[in-house]
């Protein structure tokens, strides 16, 4: 059987989960290919070493280039700030190698365009975070909206909220840098403007308003010094879709009380569903004429619940979503046919946020 060499840059808790993804695949699913995990890098080579130990990597290297470089690598997965997808990616398409990076793409439009062209030239197999996308229930609600169980789509309400910078006292990080692409619209907003697309389609237009709450942070934990922030605290927008349906959007990192309050309602002329992501494993459907919503739980009837669950209730999490991001990039690198957002998708949730910042700074609605 082929095998396929896995290249992990970064070691937070998101270089973390692809580890674990990457491990916990193999034993989920039947695979058409051999994981090999052959290499793991960190700017902290000490660090890299350590990771690369207790997480089961072959080897490892203090510089990322190393590893893209590495004969054994064959998937390079990009788990850093966003300001080093761009360069790391471009050299991993570079050496012909798939290319597996955390969103946003990029730090810029024009960053995220030239990613997605050059993969498209040299023909890799890329795949993006995106990974709420892979939850059996998401799938079952893009069906269901699909075949027309809601009848025409009307409108969307969507927000993502969580309240890990509502106290001001929280210190200054690189998601605070607009050269990172920081803010909530860029760290948390991603997420919902991909579910947007991926279950209501393009959206023709946007009207949006940002704010900055907190306009200045410590500059780190216990300091006095303080740091301009020149990013969105909060951001909100309008869509209109290109199907006709009319959409709200919210994205706060300062909501009290949410910690992953990625939600939708989407309603149509037959029927609304809803969502919300600390409930995963749960759809609330309401169908014209019924007195309230029924509530749809996850189970071994869905497609890719199975392979962790043999029964219903027993509920998937974040890394099982993770290992199903990971499943579906294993099978496009075999040729097999597999769902995801690809550069070219995540491409286009950066020139949706990209006309909502524009949007917002300049007081209009924008055509995209």
């Amino acid at each position: 059987m082929r095998a396929l060499g896995i290249g992990l840059i970064g070691t937070g808790f998101m270089g973390r989960a692809h580890a674990l993804a990457f491990r916990n695949v193999s034993a989920a699913f039947e695979l058409p290919v051999q994981l090999h995990l052959a290499a793991l890098a960190d700017a902290d080579a000490e660090r890299a070493q350590h990771c690369a130990n207790a997480w089961g990597f072959a080897r490892a290297h203090g510089d990322w280039q190393q590893l893209i470089t590495d004969p054994a690598v064959d998937i390079v997965a990009i788990t850093t700030p966003n300001h080093l997808h761009f360069p790391m990616a471009m050299a991993a398409i570079a050496a012909g190698k798939a290319v597996y990076c955390e969103k946003p793409l990029a730090v810029s439009l024009q960053q995220a365009e030239h990613m997605h062209l050059a993969a498209r030239v040299a023909g890799v197999v890329t795949r993006v975070g995106y990974n709420y996308q892979h939850n059996p229930m998401l799938v079952l609600a893009k069906q269901m909206i699909e075949r027309g169980d809601l009848g025409r789509i009307i409108s969307f309400q969507g927000e993502f909220s969580e309240d890990f910078m509502a106290d001001p006292a929280q210190p200054w990080s690189w998601r605070c840098e607009p050269g990172h692409a920081g803010g909530a619209l860029a760290d948390l907003g991603s997420h919902l403007l991909a579910m947007a697309r991926y279950l209501v389609g393009d959206v023709q237009a946007v009207c949006a308003d940002s704010q900055t709450v907190h306009p200045q942070r410590p500059a780190s934990r216990d300091s006095r010094e303080l740091r301009d922030i020149l990013i969105d605290d909060q951001t909100h927008a309008l869509l209109r879709f290109c199907n006709g349906a009319r959409g709200t959007f919210s994205s706060s990192w300062l909501k009290h009380g949410y910690k992953n309050h990625l939600s939708f309602e989407i309603s149509g002329t037959r029927g609304t569903l809803k969502f919300d992501q600390e409930r995963l494993n749960e759809l609330h459907l309401c169908k014209a004429g019924q007195a309230g919503f029924e509530r749809l739980l996850a189970g071994p009837q869905l497609p890719g619940y199975a392979a962790f669950s043999p029964a219903p209730g027993h509920q998937l999490g974040y890394n099982e979503l993770k290992t199903l991001e990971v499943h579906a990039l294993i099978q496009a690198c075999a040729g097999n046919p597999a769902p995801g957002p690809d550069f070219e998708e995540a491409w286009q949730v950066e020139r949706l946020a990209s006309a909502i910042r524009e949007a917002a700074l300049q007081h209009r609605w924008v055509t995209l």
